[in-house]
């Protein structure tokens, strides 16, 4: 746990990324391998689930510093982080021991299974045997919220500087490494730097390494693009040179077929084959073995022209177990863009065009078909045409009523990268401008890392009336954190000190007195929600300082924002 603390504090003492790569070199070249394989889930994103309860854990902490309720969480507070504020209290370790990270885990990982006195005992074991710069990533880890100012991509480029292997070799091998519940052992590390075998004719580069039969690709992802349709012609050159997609609001997926079986995995490295049991179905019935295709998974019922919501995907994802009647009822798809595997061939590197010609090869679609089949299973993506871009502009506004975020620009040579690639310019994603409503700010919450003093974190609300009616009252709808520039967040900071009405641990109720736009990119109902609405990736779009709270917006101007423009409150 030593050397990982001290990994931890040197990433987070530089913003270098230079630093941060010799860094990560550096442990990980004498790193023992089941060290090396823990440490490299949880800086590359991997996320344990929480081991001990947090009100447990602060009730231990108080009594082992003797400190009352009150002062604890003023110094709570004041520090901005719980890992830290526990590290920081507790009396010093009485004996400190040093073992390896691997050994730590295993340790850690059983406390969530026992009993609370026992768990108790364990931790006020453990916590005495940490030195204090140890203890915090040892709180770090238990409560689940590990971060470190390291990116995936320093991951992987640390990895492939050890092993000296192609860094999209490293990419690929990562894939799935982080999913959720995930145990690394010390072979899982020694598999991702392991070199490469080269196959019986001589080729080094086959799409897949041994081991890895249901291992995704890394996922490209596009560039927003937001300037004026006017400068789309010296921008981009001439439409015919892409390829126009609707972008969808479903889930990112890839489907893999080999070896005999069929997995499906979510852009966040988690492997949902049982969720979605009709699209491995689908697959094994229309993929032959060796293909990998990309695409976006959303609910489309059979006789309806567009998909869902993202709210009724929700709530296929949130179910434990999946009956007959919610699959009969919300139906998935995946609306099929890209193949990067054929007959266990790696495809990225060739153009777009031609995988896309493979793709529908692959396919089969019924080449007079305007939308996709309404069948379930795998659709292919429907390819848009324009005379010019201003024809395309004018489609694109059709987007919300088609259930989508705008369009894919994807260039006919493009090869399919890894991550946001630094080569802009290949694919971008045009979206429709955002839905937005005025809205009030009623309460906030202190952020984090460096905002950990400043309240960043805010709840809107809209009222339930017209300016009209005297009983109207403001209704919480949505949290947002982003979008403010560092200035207005110290301004916005000293209004919430001036206007506090009370405070229920962390979060302070105020005073209605500033207005915000809200934008999102989507809306449905909510039952879970006082307001019955629900919105998706809320942000400010800007501090509304010449509004007055009575004229923000209302809730019915969020239920004529509603899919089908429902008017019905």
């Amino acid at each position: 746990m030593k050397a990982f603390a001290q990994l931890f504090q040197a990433l987070d003492a530089t913003t270098g990324q230079s630093a941060k790569l010799a860094a990560l070199v550096a442990y990980l070249r004498v790193a023992p391998p089941a060290d090396a394989a823990w440490a490299t889930y949880f800086l590359a994103g991997g996320k344990p689930r929480q081991m001990v309860p947090t009100k447990r854990l602060k009730a231990l902490a108080q009594e082992a510093a003797e400190l009352p309720e009150w002062l604890f969480e003023e110094s709570y507070q004041a520090v901005g982080d719980l890992a830290e504020t526990l590290a920081l209290l507790l009396p010093p370790p009485v004996q400190p021991v040093d073992l390896p990270l691997a050994a730590w885990m295993a340790q850690l990982l059983p406390l969530r299974a026992l009993a609370p006195e026992e768990a108790d005992a364990r931790l006020r074991t453990q916590w005495d045997m940490l030195a204090p710069e140890q203890r915090f990533v040892y709180f770090k880890l238990i409560t689940g919220n590990f971060r470190v100012g390291v990116s995936r991509l320093q991951v992987t480029q640390a990895l492939a500087t050890v092993s000296a292997l192609d860094p999209k070799r490293i990419a690929h091998r990562l894939m799935g490494y982080t999913q959720i519940g995930r145990q690394p052992r010390a072979d899982d590390y020694e598999a991702l730097v392991a070199p490469v075998e080269e196959a019986a004719d001589g080729d080094a580069g086959a799409a897949v390494d041994a081991g890895m039969a249901g291992q995704p690709y890394p996922f490209f992802l596009a560039h927003p693009f937001s300037q004026p349709v006017a400068e789309m012609p010296a921008l981009l050159g001439a439409p015919g040179d892409w390829m126009v997609e609707w972008k969808w609001d479903g889930i990112r997926a890839q489907i893999v077929r080999r070896a005999g079986a069929v997995w499906v995995w979510s852009r966040g490295e988690e492997l949902v084959t049982d969720r979605f049991p009709e699209l491995a179905e689908a697959a094994m019935a229309a993929l032959p073995d060796g293909t990998v295709v990309d695409g976006e998974i959303l609910v489309w019922l059979p006789d309806e022209p567009q998909p869902r919501p993202f709210a009724d995907l929700q709530k296929r994802l949130g179910r434990k177990t999946l009956g007959p009647k919610l699959l009969r009822e919300l139906p998935v798809v995946q609306v099929t863009y890209d193949l990067l595997e054929h007959a266990g061939q790696d495809l990225r590197q060739q153009p777009q065009e031609a995988r896309r010609a493979l793709l529908e090869a692959t396919l089969q679609p019924d080449p007079a078909a305007i939308a996709p089949a309404a069948q379930p299973g795998l659709r292919l993506s429907t390819l848009l045409q324009g005379a010019d871009w201003p024809d395309l502009a004018r489609q694109r506004e059709a987007a919300r009523g088609m259930g989508t975020e705008g369009f894919m620009l994807k260039h006919r040579q493009a090869h399919y990268g890894v991550g946001r690639t630094k080569d802009v310019g290949v694919w971008w994603k045009w979206k429709i401008d955002p839905m937005s409503v005025d809205a009030v700010l009623i309460y906030a919450q202190r952020g984090h890392g460096r905002r950990a003093s400043l309240y960043s974190d805010y709840t809107f609300a809209v009222w339930n009336g017209p300016q009209d009616d005297p009983e109207r009252q403001l209704v919480p709808f949505a949290k947002a954190y982003s979008g403010l520039t560092d200035v207005e967040i110290g301004q916005v900071d000293a209004i919430i000190r001036k206007t506090t009405r009370e405070s229920f641990g962390p979060v302070r109720s105020v005073d209605a007195t500033m207005v915000f736009e809200l934008g999102f990119e989507g809306i449905g109902r909510s039952p879970r929600h006082k307001s019955g609405i629900a919105v998706r990736f809320p942000r400010m779009l800007r501090w509304r300082q010449d509004k007055t709270v009575a004229e923000a917006d209302t809730l019915q101007t969020l239920v004529a924002l509603l899919p089908g423009q429902d008017t019905a409150a």
